[in-house]
């Protein structure tokens, strides 16, 4: 086959072109440009696709000896990934960018440009594996759990599914950084990217309010109703979060405090204690399915966040979302996350979590 090696830069991405370089594919490394103004050094583990990061996957592909070119997704990445993360956040939600990029660039643009050069498949460092069912080609966790991306990967269809390949899926990071030192790859030991790529200081508070501004409100305690203090734009907090509330301890009776819930059109932002986040009833929307969408009522594992648990949980599909009931209450689920589902280690599907709640037990 011909295939596109995606390569960031790092370790992963690096080890997963060799792999598919031998297994004998005619193999071309693409680094993707996203950001229109490039750093020319990392952060310390801090953002990714800079211009060092294209010069180290460089360097891998000139010792792989396979072509290496750079595409410009810059101005596809800001809208579909960049100005969607503003957007859902002045709306009140909490999206997760990573899935979004998924979605819309590794496994949309970017294949769909493979594909029209007359490339067969996208190949990429994610730690996850497609196995062939009795249904088509189906995605699976990978087998190191601690490293295991199939979450971020929930939004393929069957048709992206068809074209990927994860060669990592089988192996733990500790033996693709083994590997990449003994095919003497200088990435073995550079650090992985962590938090929004976008955001490489981190400050996540600080980026949105350059983009939104600043819209004070109150903050209020959900027990009493009473205004506790203001703040400066409810795109500052999200559903769980427990620092940065600018809420003086001595109007908290002494106990920790959360948001439970904001409100950009009032701009409001409402606090209260750990026993109001437990959440067991989800109704989410955009359902993307990994194969053929289930129906009916099913029994699956319910996946809330990118390194969190799997919980049991009965799954209706209702139109072009699903209608989920957890086992038991999870704590600081927000509108804007996925929920992606599980039967046993096959990824069914994922969906934008629209509303959440609890049900009379």
């Amino acid at each position: 086959m011909r295939v596109v090696a995606a390569m960031s830069g790092g370790v992963d991405s690096a080890v997963a072109a060799a792999r598919v370089r031998d297994a004998g594919h005619d193999v071309v490394g693409v680094h993707l440009a996203l950001s229109q103004s490039a750093a020319t050094l990392r952060e310390s583990a801090r953002g990714c696709c800079t211009l060092e990061d294209a010069g180290d996957a460089r360097r891998v592909a000139d010792r792989l000896g396979i072509p290496f070119y750079v595409w410009d997704l810059a101005d596809r990445f800001r809208e579909d990934v960049v100005e969607d993360f503003v957007a859902e956040y002045a709306a009140g939600r909490t999206p997760n960018p990573c899935l979004r990029c998924n979605e819309r660039i590794k496994f949309a643009a970017l294949l769909d440009k493979a594909v029209a050069l007359g490339f067969d498949a996208v190949a990429t460092g994610h730690y996850a594996q497609v196995v062939d069912g009795p249904g088509g080609r189906e995605l699976h966790r990978a087998v190191d759990p601690a490293k295991d991306q199939s979450y971020v990967l929930g939004v393929l269809d069957a048709d992206q599914l068809a074209r990927s390949i994860f060669p990592l899926g089988g192996s733990t990071k500790e033996q693709v950084r083994a590997e990449a030192a003994q095919r003497g790859f200088a990435v073995a030991r550079k650090p992985d990217s962590h938090d929004i790529c976008f955001i490489p200081d981190g400050d996540t508070r600080g980026f949105l309010a350059d983009r939104l501004g600043e819209a004070p409100g109150p903050v209020v305690d959900a027990h009493t109703g009473a205004v506790v203090g203001e703040h400066r734009g409810t795109h500052g907090f999200t559903v769980g979060q427990r620092r940065g509330l600018g809420v003086p301890r001595a109007a908290q009776d002494g106990r920790p405090r959360y948001v439970t819930a904001t409100d950009p059109v009032t701009r409001t932002v409402t606090i209260g204690t750990a026993d109001l986040l437990g959440i067991d009833t989800i109704t989410a929307e955009r359902a993307r399915w990994c194969g053929v969408a289930p129906v009916g009522d099913q029994a699956y594992g319910a996946q809330l966040r990118a390194h969190g648990e799997e919980v049991p949980a009965r799954v209706r599909v209702t139109g072009d979302g699903v209608e989920v009931v957890l086992e038991q209450r999870v704590r600081g689920v927000a509108p804007g996350q996925s929920v992606v589902l599980y039967d046993g280690s096959r990824v069914v599907g994922s969906a934008t979590i629209a509303r959440t709640g609890t049900a009379a037990r």
